[in-house]
């Protein structure tokens, strides 16, 4: 990053991602002191300012114990949650109403905002009342109602669109309580990642981020967020995405 970044305790869930490892990093080398990378199977260690830990979040049980263990260290200044599937065993984009399936939208909608939202439940109460706090989770342009000219991908944008409304409900909510919080959607771009792969042959020239330029962007974009901003969906170049 070139220039510091503005919180000391931060977690990510879904550190083990293509994105939510290069948030990781870059929060390390921002001068985070202490930076929570959790995912799914990851034993509980030290490794200077991270400490790594197990979160999976459509375990419940598993969310609320990392955010008990986090809240007996203190508050944390910023939460990402850099989870999402686009497809998966069982689940595939669909091209046309005749491809949709129970199963797969149930899928969609588990891992791209049930997951998400459980996350919020229980990591909301780890921000800090009185001093600005972020909570963000990795949306998607393709979630936008408004921004949609191309159809498809049913489940998938239907499930980040319920995302989109989780991210505005929780922001009214926390209002409330954490008058300083920023809550946020994020689109990381198109990045070069197991979730695009099997699409990035239709990316234009130039438009194709690494995970290392997607998680800069979006640091700096979160960086640049206010209160006010709160509730809304923002690109990895700071655009908002209409609902």
């Amino acid at each position: 990053m070139s220039a510091p970044l503005p919180w000391r305790r931060v977690a990510v869930l879904g550190a083990r991602g293509a994105i939510g490892g290069a948030l990781v990093a870059q929060l390390a080398a921002g001068g985070a002191e202490r930076v929570y990378a959790l995912a799914r199977g990851t034993p509980w260690r030290e490794d200077g300012p991270l400490c790594h830990g197990p979160v999976d979040v459509l375990d419940e049980t598993a969310l609320a114990a990392a955010a008990a263990r986090l809240a007996d260290e203190g508050t944390l200044d910023a939460v990402i949650v850099a989870t999402g599937a686009l497809h998966a065993p069982g689940m595939m984009p669909e091209k046309s109403l005749r491809d949709l399936n129970l199963a797969a939208l149930q899928q969609a909608f588990t891992i791209n905002c049930a997951g998400p939202a459980l996350a919020f439940k229980h990591f909301l109460p780890l921000l800090p009342r009185q001093t600005p706090g972020v909570m963000a989770s990795l949306s998607a342009r393709v979630g936008s109602i408004g921004d949609n000219r191309k159809g498809g991908w049913y489940g998938y944008r239907a499930a980040k669109a319920a995302l989109n409304m989780v991210v505005r409900c929780t922001a009214i909510e926390a209002a409330r309580r954490y008058p300083q919080a920023v809550i946020a959607g994020l689109h990381p771009g198109t990045v070069d990642s197991p979730l695009s792969q099997p699409f990035q042959g239709f990316v234009p020239a130039g438009q194709l981020f690494t995970p290392q330029q997607s998680a800069a962007r979006l640091l700096a974009v979160l960086a640049r967020l206010r209160p006010e901003d709160s509730g809304k969906c923002f690109a990895h170049d700071g655009a908002e995405i209409p609902p």
